[in-house]
């Protein structure tokens, strides 16, 4: 019979990439106890990694050697293995938006789920709880519109308004205009203006 710590491997690398373990996934294989064991010494021997509290990823090999999996692929398994709503920053869809210049730096995403660190080899990546609001529009272009929007505040909402009204696809923009009133006023007020100005 194969060794606990032998059986997690073959599971992870069954998973696609960037996919987290989790002692609660494994729970087939042995008991809570074991399995905490198991994953703490496999992430010691560098055969996991351990990317935050109680969840772990496999790194990929490739012929370069080995890496941690990109941040999206783990972000977005996350978001699925745990029930969450898990969205890039409003810094980071301002910037793909064209509203800035600026790139953000450390890479921090929004949750419906408490906010935490996870860690992806050297990078650090931070998971901010956000209002619902904010998370409305998921992964939709318009939800990108909202996030860079709070982001930007209420002094420069406007003028980012009319840009993205000349931006984005007219469909892309009326979703934006149907979620006003899940808004906060101050959005809702300037996403009136540029939809009726």
């Amino acid at each position: 019979m194969q060794r606990l710590s032998e059986q997690i491997l073959a599971h992870a690398g069954g998973l696609p990439e960037g996919t987290p373990v989790s002692a609660k996934s494994l729970l087939h294989l042995g008991n809570r106890a074991a399995v905490d064991q198991a994953l703490s010494r496999l992430a010691e021997r560098g055969e996991l990694i351990r990317a935050g509290r109680g969840v772990y990823l496999r790194p990929v090999t490739s012929r370069f050697g080995t890496r941690s999996p990109s941040v999206e692929q783990a972000v977005e398994a996350l978001a699925s293995q745990r029930g969450e709503v898990i969205v890039s920053s409003g810094a980071a869809a301002a910037n793909t938006l064209g509203l800035t210049t600026q790139v953000p730096v450390r890479s921090v995403y929004l949750t419906s789920g408490r906010t935490r660190k996870m860690k992806l080899g050297k990078q650090v990546v931070e998971l901010r709880h956000a209002p619902r609001w904010q998370l409305a529009l998921a992964n939709r272009p318009a939800g990108e519109a909202v996030r860079a929007l709070a982001w930007l505040g209420p002094e420069k909402a406007e003028a980012a308004l009319l840009a993205l009204k000349r931006k984005l696809p007219q469909t892309t923009f009326n979703e934006l205009v149907a979620a006003a009133p899940q808004l906060p006023t101050w959005l809702a007020r300037s996403v009136g203006k540029a939809a009726h100005g």
